[in-house]
């Protein structure tokens, strides 16, 4: 190596390790650039391997190695590090130097750096690893020991995450090599630190052998959960299994003896405990009929240290946890459920073995102790509450039953009880017991163990539908508890609370639902109640709301109270995440009830948002922004325009949500775009701030299609609100993206993007600009004869290619002819030959036209056929037979017999059969964002806050109104069409175009039309 480069490096690493500034930037700028350089890799080695360089340097030099390695080790990766390079640096990284590395946090980096090319290499490329680390093991030295074996843990932890099947079989090879010598290892070990600690021997002696017992647990983990097909027919792998609970009992021990010591070694023996129960718990996860031997010892185990005195006494409680999440797995576990009929032997040797153990006593006396013990608050909790009583209402979500205790235990509570016939006439009792006794609000462990019992009650709701009669409950105590406003007893009025949450959906009679509405929001709207005895009636009013029996009518008279006591606690309330919970409840009241909670609270809300807005955004709390969006897009809903004095907030929130180039994109533009279509949709009139917001939505269309459905819709809405300022700019450029998009979408996508072409086609312009609706969508309208000629897609895709040409014909059969010529000069097929790709598009046409099955579209896709008749076309007239047919077709479809025996087209607007009632999805091209449907039927169908119909829908209504299917007859334009092409071309030759029609075909359309 040349010294002179050696000795750059060096120094330009010493200078990334300074303080200050202006020194360390152009040295890690100076690193970045040479992490591309063929040898750079081999300098930082030769660094991190010399134990005299200072230690923050050597740590540096691992760093930009492992970094390296994440971006150029693979072959396939630009700029990769060559198989020279990468074969000497796999030979220096198992150097007696690596392996005796001092400093324990540049060997925990170095291990994960060759775990991380031995994902890449190993054993292909790299079969020495294993071998040389065993020997290593066996070295005389315990530094080299140690340090062998941290590499071996994290090389052993980066093979195991790999799934594909060659390599968990070769996964597996490496298991069956080392598995024992890892075990004898960790037996030496284990055995050597546990009699250390019982001997009372030197701390460093005692941490030595358990750090190495615990990283051959890791080890021996790894390979025992992923590291056999199948576990049991391993004798080693048993042989280990069989031990695990017994070295945990003595481990406990020794715990009890290092805790009475107050020594370091304490920390490292309980992550030892955990790593044993983190062994049974993977076996019981991955290969559950393996772990049917340990199911009896594990449930007795489990059930002496978390359910008797003399166990409890030696536990701490991330052990609790395991244990009880041990029991809760082994409930869970399907293959251990044996269903009615012959079941494999191993699943009924489960089952029996788990109901040895857990007998109706043992069950009764698990589930009076989890409510007695672990149910109860605890000092600590209620200290938690009466200094963050926000931090202590907010609810552990998602999967935190592993690794807080109490909802742990809840979880293994509510897993008890698929053994209901036993526990639940148990927790009746309980219960029952409580009812005859008078607590005094001055009695707190009184309040506590009812406290407990109730939250039981919740949490068994389901299972004791048929036991608890809780109209009479709520209407008899729970009310009457909310009343008592002592201080220990607001304990009581939370859980009152949520008791309503979880059983309102349980068994709550419907005339029983404006009682417990009234008494939810009389603590969420004193102002003298606790915070999280009002934040729990808050999430209990959502619950009651998000109901399959909830009725509108009955919570409208609550709905103004709820918005404005929710806004109070919202501006109460001091932590983002508790008013992010609060908005939450905010946007689904709004959401379920619509223009009913304009009145009362919601301006309110309107003027305290800007304000949550700014504070979120200078604690970078997206969630919260996120939310306070969601809520924005309710409330507009809701009142059904836009306040003035709030409008310009709120678009340059849209503007800053959507904006790519602002990191904050992700998480907020999804409701953003919710909010900026409401916007929109609400709007009276086009504003120039609003119209420069569009120039948006081309960089959200152009990094990927996630949102393509959302960005239709508020295009829909901008061409609907000003058409000509939109797809003259911003709208004509998204359009041409959109076609070159349409080649990758699928059916869904293409319908979306086909539709919003109709829309603009539909749109009327000023005299100057007619035909700017034709020329947004002309690359999609060739492209959609394209797919015609193939007729090759989907019925529902072909009706909309159909009715969005023929829209195109009534327009203008010109920009039709011109389009087909254009169509012919590139598709090769055709020869540049119009009346050859004419006759084939007619004939795909006359053949598949009956695949639209919607009434609406049929009528269009026939007017379009029949105004091509008198466009003096030889092609069309040789297609004169076929066309014929459809329209007799489509006049049987369309036409209605009067009382009299005559028959009419219902094509007028106000009368129209063809025409969607108020409130339902449309059929026309906007079908896809009907404004009645999007505002919700809870809202007032499509009205707002004063029953008015939204701008958008007014729009949409308008727009509809001027659709062919509503306002032209199709009898008489076909009548129209044919007696102008008989005076085009005679008498005579029209005669010999409607003998070249079938009989039955002319006798169709005489009953509509003399010929």
């Amino acid at each position: 190596m040349d010294p002179n480069i050696y000795a750059l490096v060096l120094d330009t690493l010493n200078r990334a390790t300074s303080q200050d500034p202006d020194v360390l930037k152009p040295a890690e700028k100076k690193l970045q650039e040479w992490e591309v350089e063929p040898g750079f890799y081999s300098v930082l080695l030769n660094v991190l391997s010399n134990h005299s360089i200072d230690g923050n340097v050597r740590w540096l030099a691992v760093m930009c190695f492992k970094n390296g390695v994440d971006r150029y080790w693979r072959k396939t990766a630009p700029n990769a590090i060559t198989e020279e390079e990468k074969l000497k640096l796999r030979q220096g990284l198992l150097t007696t130097n690596i392996l005796s590395e001092p400093v324990a946090q540049i060997a925990t980096q170095l291990a994960v750096l060759i775990s991380k090319i031995a994902r890449f290499d190993c054993p292909t490329n790299w079969p020495d690893l294993v071998p040389e680390l065993m020997g290593a093991l066996k070295a005389p030295q315990p530094l080299m020991q140690h340090r062998a074996l941290l590499i071996f843990h994290h090389v052993v932890k980066a093979l195991a995450s790999k799934r594909l099947v060659d390599e968990r079989r070769t996964f597996q090879e490496l298991t069956n090599t080392v598995y024992s010598f890892i075990l004898n290892l960790w037996h030496e070990n284990t055995e050597l630190f546990l009699r250390h600690i019982q001997e009372g021997a030197a701390t460093e002696l005692i941490t030595e052998h358990l750090e190495k017992a615990l990283l051959c647990l890791r080890i021996l983990r790894k390979l025992t959960v992923f590291g056999f097909k199948k576990t049991h027919e391993s004798q080693d792998a048993m042989a280990f299994l069989n031990v695990v609970f017994d070295r945990a009992k003595t481990s406990l021990e020794c715990r009890k003896l290092l805790k009475g010591r107050g020594i370091y070694p304490l920390e490292l023996c309980e992550k030892f405990i955990i790593h044993l129960t983190k062994v049974a718990l993977g076996v019981l996860s991955a290969q559950p009929f393996s772990y049917v031997p340990l199911i009896r010892p594990s449930l007795e185990f489990a059930l002496y240290y978390c359910f008797t005195e003399q166990g409890m006494a030696l536990i701490y409680e991330r052990f609790t946890i395991q244990c009880l999440n041990i029991v809760k797995g082994i409930l869970q576990c399907l293959e251990y459920k044996p269903p009615k009929g012959k079941e494999a032997l191993p699943t009924l040797q489960a089952h029996q073995a788990k109901m040895e153990v857990l007998d109706p006593n043992t069950l009764c006396h698990m589930c009076r102790h989890l409510v007695s013990h672990y149910f109860l608050l605890s000092a600590d909790d209620l200290a938690l509450w009466d200094a963050e009583p926000e931090s202590f209402a907010t609810d552990e979500a998602g999967e935190s039953w592993k690794y807080s205790l109490r909802p742990c235990t809840e979880a293994l509570f509510s897993e008890l009880f698929q053994f209901r016939s036993v526990l639940a006439p148990e927790l009746v009792r309980m219960l029952a017991n409580l009812q005859t006794q008078q607590i005094s609000p001055d009695d707190l462990p009184g309040i506590l163990k009812k406290d407990a019992i109730y939250n039981a009650v919740g949490l068994a709701a389901f299972d004791l539908y048929d036991d608890v009669d809780f109209d009479e409950w709520f209407t008899n105590v729970l009310s009457q508890e909310l009343k008592i406003k002592d201080n220990n007893y607001r304990i009581i009025r939370r859980r009152v609370c949520q008791l309503i949450g979880q059983w309102c959906g349980v068994r709550a009679s419907q005339s029983l639902r404006p009682a417990m509405y009234a008494a939810l929001l009389e603590p969420l709207s004193s102002p003298d109640e606790d915070a999280a005895v009002k934040l729990a009636a808050a999430e209990a009013l959502r619950s009651t709301i998000d109901d399959f029996n909830f009725d509108v009518e009955q919570f409208a008279p609550f709905a103004p109270h709820a918005i404005a006591a929710l806004y109070e606690l919202l501006v109460e309330s001091e932590e983002m995440d508790t008013k992010m919970h609060v908005l939450h409840v905010v946007s689904f009241v709004t959401e379920r009830m619509g223009g009913r909670v304009a009145r009362g609270g919601a301006a309110q809300l309107f003027a305290y948002l800007p304000q949550l807005w700014a504070h979120a955004t200078a604690a970078a709390h997206n969630m919260l922004r996120a939310a306070a969006l969601a809520a924005l897009v309710h409330l507009l809903k809701a009142l059904g325009e836009c306040p003035p004095n709030i409008r310009p907030w709120i678009l340059s929130v849209v503007n800053e949500s959507t904006k790519l180039t602002e990191p904050a994109h992700v998480y907020l533009l999804e409701d953003a775009l919710e909010l900026w279509l409401a916007v929109l949709e609400t709007s009276q009139a086009p504003d120039p701030v609003t119209l420069q917001l569009a120039e948006n939505l081309y960089p959200i269309l152009e990094q990927s299609s996630e949102h393509l459905r959302i960005v239709v819709y508020i295009m829909q809405a901008y061409t609907l609100l000003c058409p000509e300022e939109f797809l003259s700019a911003a709208g004509g450029k998204c359009m041409e993206l959109l076609e070159d998009m349409l080649s990758d979408m699928r059916t869904e996508g293409v319908i979306t993007v086909l539709k919003m072409a109709e829309i603009c086609i539909s749109v009327s312009f000023p005299e100057r600009n007619a035909f700017l609706g034709v020329k947004v969508i002309w690359p999609i309208l060739i492209r959609v004869i394209h797919w015609l000629l193939e007729a090759d897609d989907l019925p529902i895709v072909l009706s909309v290619q159909l009715c969005l040409v023929s829209r195109v014909i009534l327009l203008s059969t010109d920009l039709f002819y011109k389009a087909i010529q254009e169509a012919a000069t590139v598709v090769s097929d055709y020869d540049s030959d119009p009346a050859k790709l004419l006759n084939k598009f007619l004939h795909v046409w006359t053949e598949k036209m009956n695949l639209v099955t919607q009434v609406e579209r049929w009528k269009v896709v026939g007017l379009g056929l029949a105004a091509l008749l008198t466009t003096q076309n030889a092609t069309v007239l040789q297609r004169f037979p076929a066309i014929l047919l459809n329209l007799a077709e489509v006049l049987n479809d369309v036409m209605k017999s009067e009382e009299n025996g005559t028959y009419i087209d219902p094509s007028d607007f106000s009368a129209s059969g063809l025409l969607a009632p108020p409130g339902s999805r449309p059929a026309s091209p906007l079908e896809g964002r009907g404004g009645a449907a999007r505002w919700g039927e809870a809202g007032g169908g499509a009205g707002g806050a004063g029953g008015a119909e939204y701008p958008h829908e007014l729009r949409r209504r308008a727009l509809l109104a001027t659709h062919p299917a509503h306002t032209i007859d199709l009898r008489a334009v076909i009548h129209l069409q044919l007696e102008t092409l008989k005076n085009q071309v005679g008498a005579e030759t029209f005669d010999r175009l409607l003998q070249s029609a079938d009989r039955e075909t002319l006798q169709q359309i005489r009953e509509y039309i003399p010929l």
